[in-house]
């Protein structure tokens, strides 16, 4: 995360859980972990204030999640991008496995690109 004062102006984040997005309105049952040995770590939502786009700041949030995921034992990402996400995942590598069409409570579909990409080796 990172602030300006006393605002937000950046956040994001990675999880080694089986749901791969939503919030806990969207779990059925538990959230079990997954092995990092055999399933990929799940980005979670990036957000970075329009104000303070173009400064590095996703890129930033990004090797952090990185180094915890590949200090946790995963070796691979995986993520459900909305639309406008997806040219920033794909600037930090990430290919595109698939178009997903989400559907929303008031009965509308998201359009989303569920994306992986590899985990860099840790630097020791």
């Amino acid at each position: 995360m990172v602030i300006d004062g006393d605002s937000v102006v950046a956040a994001g984040g990675w999880s080694g859980r089986q749901t791969l997005f939503g919030g806990d309105q969207h779990k059925g049952d538990a959230d079990l972990t997954v092995d990092p040995a055999t399933s990929p770590a799940r980005i979670r939502a990036f957000f970075v204030h329009p104000a303070w786009a173009r400064r590095g700041l996703a890129r930033e949030i990004y090797a952090a999640c990185e180094a915890a995921a590949a200090a946790a034992g995963f070796r691979r990402f995986e993520l459900m991008a909305t639309l406008p996400g997806v040219p920033l995942y794909r600037a930090l590598g990430f290919a595109d496995l698939e178009s997903v069409n989400v559907p929303m409570p008031d009965g509308l579909t998201l359009p989303c690109i569920r994306m992986e990409r590899p985990i860099a080796d840790p630097v020791t």
